[in-house]
């Protein structure tokens, strides 16, 4: 059990911002107790209460390979999403799903849109993302590209759906949903 230590060791006991006067009054549990300004108490920290969906991370403090080998493992199918795409069903994750995974397992990645270009001909935009993982004994990233269709607005802001689809593409180099990309063939 943490606990914390208070001290009297000012030099004016009586002015307005010292924490001591001659005695202090501490609350633990609806007791009170009188402390000396000489007097060391020791109260204890209350327990920091866990939520249902608390998580625990280890984040920096794991080599790089530790946090690859999480990312690699298969999503829940619960968490992979279906659309239409040209007559083809197309399996994915949803870019606050993977958001999420990847706060969970690397928590001190980081990512940016590295570039937005639109085509010659003003139809597409392609914009290319890169994610950065951080361990203990290396940084590493992987970037990669989304284009959308500026006529299609189907699913929000082409820019949006290209970043969105970069972001996905990323985090597939570094293992993350990569099963997606290849289901077919197991």
């Amino acid at each position: 059990m943490r606990s914390f230590v208070l001290k009297s060791l000012t030099k004016n006991p009586l002015s307005a911002s010292s924490p001591t006067l001659k005695s202090l009054l501490l609350s633990s549990h609806r007791s009170y107790a009188k402390a000396s300004p000489k007097e060391k108490v020791i109260v204890p920290e209350p327990e920091p209460e866990r939520l249902e969906d608390d998580v625990p991370t280890s984040g920096i403090s794991r080599p790089l390979s530790e946090i690859l080998k999480e990312l690699s493992k298969r999503v829940p199918d619960s968490l992979v999403k279906v659309r239409m795409e040209d007559g083809f069903s197309i399996k994915y994750i949803p870019w606050h799903i993977l958001n999420r995974i990847m706060n969970l397992h690397a928590p001190e990645w980081s990512g940016d849109v590295r570039s937005i270009t639109y085509s010659a001909d003003g139809k597409s935009v392609s914009v290319v993302y890169r994610v950065t993982l951080y361990g203990t004994d290396a940084e590493m990233y992987r970037e990669s590209t989304g284009t959308a269709s500026v006529e299609d607005t189907g699913f929000g802001d082409p820019v949006q759906k290209a970043e969105a689809m970069a972001f996905r593409r990323a985090c597939a180099r570094f293992g993350l949903g990569l099963h997606l990309y290849h289901e077919d063939l197991l």
